[in-house]
Order: C-alpha cells, then sequence, then structure tokens
C-alpha cells in the first residue's frame, strides 16, 4: 500500500517547497491548502521532479474546524507515513490595533487546526513509524512586539509539540516522533499576509533571511534527525538541532 506525508499550507512558501523537497526523493505526497489553482501547478511541478510520485490535491480551508474535521475522515483512506502541519499566518501590529476577524482567524488556523490534526493523527497513528512536524517559528520560543498574537500561537505550537514529544516518549506502544520546526525569517508571502499590503521588501527589514527552499532543507535535515526541535539560531542564524526546550513535569500524574 502507498505511504503519503501530508503538508498543509502547501499552496506556497515553505510548504510548497517542503512538498518538492520530499518528491525530490520519491515521496507521495497529499497537498492541502485553500487556493486551487496553486495547488494544481505544484503538481504539475512535482510531476516534472518526480513522475512517479503520486500527488493527491485537497482543498481545504483550515481555519473552519468543521473543515479540519470532514478533511481527516477523507483521508482515512489513505495510509500516512507522516504529517507536516505547515498551515498558518502571521499578523502585525500592536495590541489593540488588530483586526479581530483576522486574528480569530489566524488562531483558528494556527492553534486549533494544528491542534485537531495532530490530535486525530497521534489517535490514529501513534503506534506506527511515522511523523508528526509542526512548523512553529523562532517567535515560538521568545516575545516581540508588534507579533504578540502570533507569537502567543506558536507558543502553544512549541509548547503542545514539546508535550507531545515526551508523552510519546512515556508511551511503550508509542513509535510516532513529534517534532517542531522554529524557522526565523523565511522569504515568502508570510509578511505580505501579516502586513496587509502587498510587495514586502525583505532585503529593507531584515539583516538576513532564508530562502523558502532553505527552511524546507531544514526541515528535512529535522525528519532524518531524532531530534525533537530544529530551530534557527537567531545569533549565527544557523539551523541546529536540540531536544525540547520547555520545563517538563514528567513526574505528574
Amino acid at each position: 500500500m502507498k505511504k503519503y506525508i501530508v503538508v498543509t499550507g502547501a499552496s506556497s512558501g515553505i510548504g510548497a517547497a517542503t512538498a518538492k523537497a520530499f518528491a525530490r526523493r520519491g515521496e507521495n505526497l497529499i497537498v492541502i491548502a485553500r487556493r486551487a489553482e496553486l495547488l494544481e501547478i505544484l503538481k504539475g511541478e512535482i510531476a516534472n521532479i518526480s513522475p512517479d510520485s503520486d500527488v493527491i490535491v485537497k482543498f481545504c480551508d483550515l481555519s473552519r474546524s468543521e473543515n479540519v474535521l470532514a478533511l481527516w475522515d477523507d483521508l482515512k483512506s489513505y495510509e500516512l507515513k507522516a504529517l507536516i502541519n505547515n498551515a498558518g499566518f502571521g499578523d502585525f501590529g500592536f495590541m489593540g490595533d488588530h483586526d479581530i476577524q483576522k486574528m480569530v482567524k489566524m488562531i483558528d488556523l494556527n492553534v486549533t487546526a494544528l491542534a485537531i490534526l495532530s490530535s486525530l493523527f497521534v489517535r490514529d497513528y501513534k503506534c506506527k513509524q511515522t511523523q508528526l512536524i509542526n512548523v512553529s517559528s523562532v517567535g515560538g520560543y521568545f516575545l516581540a512586539p508588534g507579533v504578540v498574537p502570533y507569537c502567543g500561537t506558536k507558543f502553544f505550537v512549541s509548547a503542545f509539540t514539546e508535550g507531545l514529544y515526551h508523552e510519546l516518549a512515556q508511551d511503550v506502544d508509542a513509535k510516532m516522533q513529534a517534532k517542531i520546526l522554529a524557522p526565523a525569517a523565511t522569504k515568502s508571502e508570510f509578511c505580505d499576509v501579516a502586513s496587509g499590503k502587498s510587495g514586502f521588501d525583505y532585503d529593507a527589514s531584515f539583516e538576513k533571511y532564508h530562502s523558502s527552499e532553505q527552511t524546507a532543507d531544514f526541515l528535512l535535515t529535522l525528519y532524518d534527525s531524532d531530534a525533537c526541535v530544529g530551530e534557527v539560531d537567531l545569533t549565527s542564524f544557523e539551523f541546529k538541532l536540540s531536544g525540547p526546550k520547555f520545563n517538563y513535569l514528567a513526574a505528574a500524574k
């Protein structure tokens, strides 16, 4: 039976680059996003990269919980090898100035959808050799002005996934690995969406940043390792692997 790697938020940026990177390894893919036309373009690009890779396209707005649940029911007909929860977006602005509807949608996508998919994946695949990689951010380990709600969502991703990492490690029957990717500034549509303006100038705004392809390579490095966290060091701007970073009360009942 074919096994598939699921990538959410695959229509552009890190998600699209990650799908292509796995395709170069000959993996079969299920790519998920809202924008149908971009997913079809991605499917064509993957066909050129790896003609033997089977690519399943799923159009879904994951910011709506009912869509997430319906999607998982749809995925039950496939055998999954890994789930890459990449879908998410940011929102620039100081507290009190945010568009409330946009902020709520960000929380629904960055937090709720990720938590639902992670929980269902663990329920159905915990005892299989699988990987869950949740895409957080360096902003999931520190706070900064102008991105406080976004950092809050990514703190959830990091803490939630690290907690799952510990639970799986303590479960003698579990074979799944739970991991966190924490990239820094990555050139994609992220800042256009977060700022609400097109044509964001990365060179003017960041001293250093990575391309989506570089960040996808970081994700594959994490995938190939037994580490819990793969993060960009903001001092050296190099990618490094580590164990979990938050305190965990292992003796808690």
